[in-house]
């Protein structure tokens, strides 16, 4: 019998058409973003709103009982210290010449007394302080200069040198107002003797520090009682910032941790420095409803005054914590990142197909994370893999 042997043309039709079909059916490969493994810095940080606060502010009240002349001053008034009067009062005879008054007057008088004398020493230790903590910075600088110390060690002494600075206005400032509250207690006694006291008598009572007017407590004239609140003034060039932060977060914020100032309404940003994060914590209830505990931050600015002047008192900013900076770490973009069972993968890219690898990871911010185990410099990762990015699948860069 004669074997039935096919036209060549038909082998060929057929063998074409087995290509054409697995051509068909292979998998077809991925348009994806790629990232490159890199070594770089990498900042973590806890951002949070926050709002300014005067550090320093002082409440004027009346020294003794009597009747307010009307004050003129409004908030946001310019006063010096020493010369800008911001209230005026009558003292009320039949309460000056009352003996109990007159022994309150002296008590008063020896109790301002006592708290000058207990900030002389805070003032000469925080001078003291800031001179030593001035040259050291001096020092550092020139050893920075040789290339001696570390930026590091630099930092921590320009951080010193800061602290010690606020820790000097600080005391300055209760000096001034101990001075003052000394003054006011004097002529309140001396308002209070007979023999001093007449029909027009009249007491100034003058700004004991300079800067602007924040609250007027008493506006119209009216009759009021020793320790009345009339006046509220402070300097609003000499603002901390106040930064509400999860519980979680802070115990990561370290004291001297920079803090970089955004959304406050100028075109830069701002620099401040923790100065303290503050042991004890509160319950705020979140917009979505939720109970959270929070700690507050406070930082000092310590960007010049005049390039912030138009920053007040209670003013809504967002505050970037620097919780850790590193120079140089090996990292990837956060989104190359998912999550394997119980650990973390990415895709890495190898002759133009996805090879699954698990990683170990370190810091991360919410752009980038540091990798510890699993990449090497200059591979090749996919960012963003959906779920038609799998093993070996063939890939195309987007």
């Amino acid at each position: 019998m004669r074997s039935k042997r096919f036209p060549l043309w038909l082998v060929l039709a057929a063998v074409g058409a087995l290509v054409l079909l697995g051509w068909a059916l292979r998998p077809r490969a991925v348009r994806v973003d790629l990232a490159t493994v890199v070594r770089g810095p990498l900042t973590v940080e806890v951002v949070e709103e926050g709002r300014t606060r005067i550090r320093q502010r002082h409440v004027i009240s009346a020294p003794l009982a009597g009747r307010l002349l009307r004050v003129s001053l409004r908030p946001g008034d310019a006063v010096e210290a020493g010369q800008t009067v911001v209230a005026m009062l009558e003292p009320a005879d039949s309460a000056l010449l009352d003996p109990r008054s007159q022994a309150q007057a002296e008590a008063r008088v020896k109790a301002a007394e006592a708290e000058q004398a207990r900030t002389l020493p805070l003032l000469q230790r925080a001078q003291s302080e800031h001179a030593y903590a001035r040259t050291d910075l001096e020092r550092a600088r020139g050893l920075h200069a040789q290339s001696s110390i570390s930026h590091q060690e630099l930092d921590t002494a320009e951080r010193r040198e800061s602290a010690a600075a606020a820790e000097l206005r600080s005391a300055e400032f209760a000096q001034r107002i101990a001075d003052y509250d000394v003054e006011l207690a004097r002529a309140a006694l001396l308002s209070s003797d007979a023999r001093t006291t007449t029909p027009d008598a009249r007491r100034p009572l003058r700004a004991p520090i300079s800067g602007r007017v924040l609250r007027v407590f008493e506006e119209s004239a009216t009759v009021v009682a020793v320790g009345a609140r009339l006046v509220e003034i402070g300097d609003p060039t000499d603002l901390e910032v106040i930064i509400e932060t999860l519980s979680t977060d802070a115990v990561r914020i370290p004291l001297g941790a920079r803090v970089r100032i955004e959304q406050w309404g100028g075109a830069n940003s701002l620099n401040a420095r923790v100065r303290v994060v503050e042991p004890s914590g509160f319950t705020k209830v979140s917009a979505l409803g939720v109970e959270e505990q929070r700690v507050n931050v406070i930082a000092d600015l310590t960007t010049p005054a005049e390039h912030r002047a138009a920053l007040g008192d209670g003013f809504r900013v967002e505050a970037h914590i620097v919780v850790d900076d590193v120079a140089s770490t090996l990292k990837v973009p956060v989104g190359a990142l998912f999550r394997q069972e119980e650990r973390w993968a990415v895709f890495v890219v190898e002759a133009g197909r996805a090879r699954l690898r698990t990683v170990e990871i370190g810091r991360r911010n919410d752009v980038e994370a540091e990798i510890l185990k699993g990449l090497a410099p200059d591979e090749t990762v996919v960012l963003h893999p959906g779920d038609s990015v799998r093993e070996n699948r063939r890939l195309i860069p987007r």
